[in-house]
């Protein structure tokens, strides 16, 4: 029976403790040694300096049994090889004969190196990932406190900055208005037009920071169903005297999706920023036509709108999402809307697509979690 097990046994005969028996899966452990009728510390004399043997001989003397869990011996598998840590959970018991006299001891056995080995392993991936995960926290409230300074820098100093600009803007036209009129060949003239350009350049800089700020702080807005086709008109109310001004028509279709779960501060920017730049960026040779449609597909619902405009090239596209980027300069903007679409869209877990022809219109699709 114990030569079949499949637990590790050996029996060690007499005081001397010889190897009587050792089953197949005990000897597995030790491929490359001898170890049947040798005594124990010449069949493997590395235990002599262990507790080992102190075990064995209270056993022998005492009749209790020694139970261990997890023990290190350093031992060697191969015969002349050296000594590798091998973690063992044994149990040893005192073998008696016919009159209950000790003549031997049994031993119960089990390499549990890889066992003990894979378990180091997982508790110190586990000890990595809790130091990453610390880390990752620290860096995250680092980020967190940099993006606030970041956040009242850019506040600050686009609010500070509007008061000088606007008085410099003023004087500037005062120049233009109080001196008496210049000779053309003057450089006078030329140097007004080029302060005047850069002042405008100036304020156009200052509202990209404050467009830059909004963005920023639009991230943390919650998410709920809104009411989609109330966002719309909403959206459609503030740009009448854009619609009015271009001859601009505006056709919706949501009756597929009444709700659409999202911030509402934020799906009107989405949905403000697409028509508008709809009407804005209109062919000059026809009134704007935008339609904007939304539908359930899979895991989204898809709002789309499309636009007789005069569409994009699309081999620039990485352009378009970019900040402060515009691939039409000739209409009034701050190059921060379609980037603040995108970064809005997909930290919802969303994403924007595009399809276009130049002279014909463009088709923009925000796909957002149903």
């Amino acid at each position: 029976m114990f030569m079949q097990a499949p637990a590790p046994i050996v029996i060690l005969d007499g005081p001397e403790l010889v190897f009587q028996l050792v089953n197949p899966a005990y000897q597995r452990i030790f491929p490359g040694r001898e170890l049947l009728n040798k005594p124990l510390l010449e069949a493997l004399p590395e235990l002599a300096d262990t507790p080992i043997p102190g075990f064995f001989r209270r056993v022998y003397e005492t009749g209790e049994p020694v139970v261990m869990q997890e023990m290190t011996l350093m031992m060697a598998r191969h015969e002349g090889q050296p000594l590798e840590e091998i973690y063992w959970t044994f149990t040893y018991q005192a073998r008696r004969d016919a009159h209950g006299v000790i003549d031997g001891v049994r031993v119960f056995a089990h390499d549990i190196t890889e066992q003990v080995r894979t378990r180091e392993a997982v508790a110190a991936s586990a000890r990595q990932a809790q130091a990453l995960a610390e880390q990752l926290s620290a860096t995250n409230q680092q980020l967190t406190r940099v993006n606030v300074d970041l956040d009242t820098f850019i506040y600050t100093a686009s609010h500070d900055l509007k008061a000088p600009i606007t008085n410099i803007e003023g004087l500037v036209q005062t120049l233009l208005t109080e001196l008496p009129i210049l000779d053309p060949a003057s450089e006078v003239p030329f140097i007004l037009s080029l302060m005047q350009d850069s002042v405008e350049r100036f304020a156009r800089t200052i509202e990209h920071l404050t467009d830059v700020s909004k963005l920023h702080k639009a991230f943390d807005e919650p998410s709920y169903p809104v009411p989609l086709a109330a966002v719309v008109e909403d959206v459609r109310l503030d740009l009448a005297p854009l619609l009015r001004d271009t001859g601009g028509r505006l056709l919706v279709d949501v009756q597929a999706v009444p709700t659409v779960t999202f911030s509402e501060k934020n799906l009107r920017s989405v949905v403000f920023n697409l028509l508008s730049n709809a009407l804005k960026y209109r062919h000059p040779d026809r009134s704007p036509v935008v339609q904007l449609r939304a539908l359930p597909e899979g895991a989204y619902v898809v709002l789309e709108v499309q636009d007789n405009g005069l569409g994009l090239d699309l081999s620039r596209e990485n352009q378009l999402f970019a900040m402060f980027q515009r691939l039409h300069s000739h209409v009034p903007g701050s190059g921060v809307g379609l980037y603040m679409v995108k970064r809005l869209v997909e930290n919802a877990g969303g994403r924007i697509t595009v399809r276009s022809t130049v002279g014909e219109g463009s088709t923009f699709a925000v796909y957002l979690p149903g």
